[in-house]
C-alpha cells in the first residue's frame, strides 16, 4: 500500500471520528415510554420523578429526591440497542439544568451491574458538554469501583441521574444526546 493510500485512510478514519452520530434526539415524536423512570424507590426511599416531553420537543426529566428512608436518587433510563462506538471518543449531551450536579451513565452491555458515571453542573441556560470516554468512570450503588474507566467500544445504555446527598427539586431539559 502507497503512503498516499495509507495517508488517504488515516484522513478518512478522521473524518469520521470527527463526525457527531445522534444516539438520542428529543423531539415532539419522542415516545418517552422510550425513557425508564429509576428511583431509590427499588431500595425503599421516597423520591419522585418523571420524564415528559414539552412544547418544544425536548425531554424534561424533573421531580423530587428525599433522603428519607434511606433514598437520595432519580434516574431516567433509555435502552441503546448495542451500538459500537470504536469510531468515536466522547459523548456530547445538550442540556439545560437548573444549577444543580447531574451525572450522564452509560452501560456497556445490558447484563452490567455498575454504570461508567460522568458528573456535571449545570447553570440554568443551555449547554453542550463533552463527556470524553476515557472521563467516565465506573460506579455501583454509590461506590467508585476498582476497573478501567469507560473504554467506549459498545453502548446498551444511557442515563441521567441527580443524587446529591440533600432533598431537592429538581429539573433537567434535554435536547440530544450524540457521540463524536
Amino acid at each position: 500500500m502507497s503512503i498516499t493510500s495509507k495517508i488517504l485512510i488515516f484522513l478518512f478514519i478522521l473524518n469520521l471520528m470527527s463526525q457527531n452520530t445522534t444516539i438520542f434526539n428529543f423531539s415532539k415524536d419522542t415516545n418517552k415510554n422510550s425513557w425508564m423512570v429509576v428511583n431509590d424507590d427499588v431500595m425503599g426511599g421516597i423520591s419522585s420523578s418523571a420524564i415528559v416531553i414539552n412544547t418544544n420537543g425536548n425531554g424534561i426529566f424533573s421531580g423530587s429526591v428525599s433522603l428519607e428512608n434511606n433514598g437520595g436518587f432519580a434516574s431516567v433510563r433509555h435502552v441503546v440497542k448495542g451500538a459500537n462506538l470504536n469510531a468515536h471518543s466522547k459523548f456530547i449531551i445538550k442540556v439545560k439544568g437548573d444549577g444543580k450536579k447531574y451525572q450522564f451513565r452509560c452501560k456497556s452491555r445490558s447484563n452490567e451491574r455498575h454504570s461508567y458515571v460522568f458528573d456535571f453542573k449545570t447553570n440554568g441556560d443551555w449547554q453542550e458538554i463533552e463527556i470524553p470516554f476515557s472521563e467516565m468512570y465506573p460506579r455501583f450503588r454509590g461506590n467508585n469501583l476498582n476497573m478501567s474507566n469507560y473504554a467506549g467500544d459498545m453502548l446498551a445504555e444511557i442515563a441521567f441521574l441527580i443524587g446529591n446527598n440533600k432533598p431537592e427539586n429538581f429539573k433537567l431539559e434535554i435536547d440530544y444526546i450524540n457521540v463524536q
